[in-house]
């Protein structure tokens, strides 16, 4: 499904910064204007985990952001496809990219008692999984364990893939390539590979103990709102914050579009987040 906001020309970034060595580590940087140091929002895109996708389409919600005072790291990582992505790649470039926050901070006027990840689709699944990463137990099957250089606030999903274990049972196919995409990214099934769902998946590490907001609209056909839904009651359960907006008839796409009505609950959330 292509919609208008992938299409569209891709608003400029003040600066895109490498945090790797890879073609696919970068981020793009976007700061308000004005005095003070700003709240942050690591932004990371869906597509799926796949290269065919990057970070093209969220760069509106990045600008729409800044626009509002909160500087934005629209972060670019590697993926499934040519670029070698997939386990535990696209983990551990997410967690270096969110990593890097502390070296923009010291050349940009970044606050960093304000910074929260804000993810749409498969990137939903990465904003919790970064608020998720300090769980992740030490040990012999564990190479995503780490302690995060920069503490998050809170974490905000959008038509998140937020339970990879409930979109594996779901038989969630992407519209890419139509395979099993959670099985694609972390190189099995939840009998196969049993280690790599229970730190790869923030369903798997709750309770997360930051805040969360959750952003979903009824009429998505891509991914499933009972996938956001499962993860809200299992989190409430085990005495996580969070809050769920249900968008009535919004799709996919509508919540990251600036120019839609549906984007001020995701700037509602963001606020709510910051503080």
């Amino acid at each position: 499904m292509t919609t208008d906001i992938q299409t569209r020309v891709v608003p400029p970034a003040d600066v895109r910064i490498a945090y790797g060595r890879d073609a696919s580590q970068f981020g793009d940087l976007r700061v308000p204007r004005g005095p003070g140091r700003h709240p942050l929002a690591i932004v990371l895109h869906g597509g799926w985990w796949r290269s065919e996708v990057d970070l093209g389409y969220l760069s509106h919600l990045a600008a729409a952001l800044s626009a509002d005072g909160i500087a934005t790291w629209n972060m670019e990582f590697r993926r499934l496809g040519s670029t070698g992505g997939g386990w535990p790649a696209t983990f551990l470039d997410v967690a270096a990219g969110a990593d890097h926050v502390l070296s923009l901070a010291a050349a940009h006027p970044i606050d960093l008692s304000r910074v929260i990840a804000v993810g749409h689709s498969a990137g939903g699944h990465l904003a919790l999984w970064l608020a998720a990463r300090r769980r992740i137990p030490e040990g012999k099957g564990s190479p995503l364990h780490g302690a995060p250089s920069v503490p998050l606030r809170g974490a905000l999903s959008i038509a998140g893939i937020v339970d990879l274990r409930v979109a594996q049972a779901l038989g969630l196919r992407d519209g890419l390539v139509n395979r099993f995409v959670v099985e694609d990214l972390l190189g099995g099934t939840p009998l196969e590979v049993p280690e790599r769902y229970a730190i790869a998946s923030p369903g798997e590490l709750l309770p997360l103990g930051v805040p969360q907001v959750l952003v979903h609209g009824t009429r998505d056909d891509i991914i499933p709102f009972e996938i956001t839904n499962s993860y809200v009651r299992m989190a409430r359960e085990r005495g996580d914050d969070l809050a769920l907006i249900r968008i009535e008839g919004a799709n996919h796409f509508d919540p990251i579009d600036p120019d839609l009505s549906a984007f001020g609950c995701v700037r509602d959330g963001v606020i709510r987040l910051i503080g």
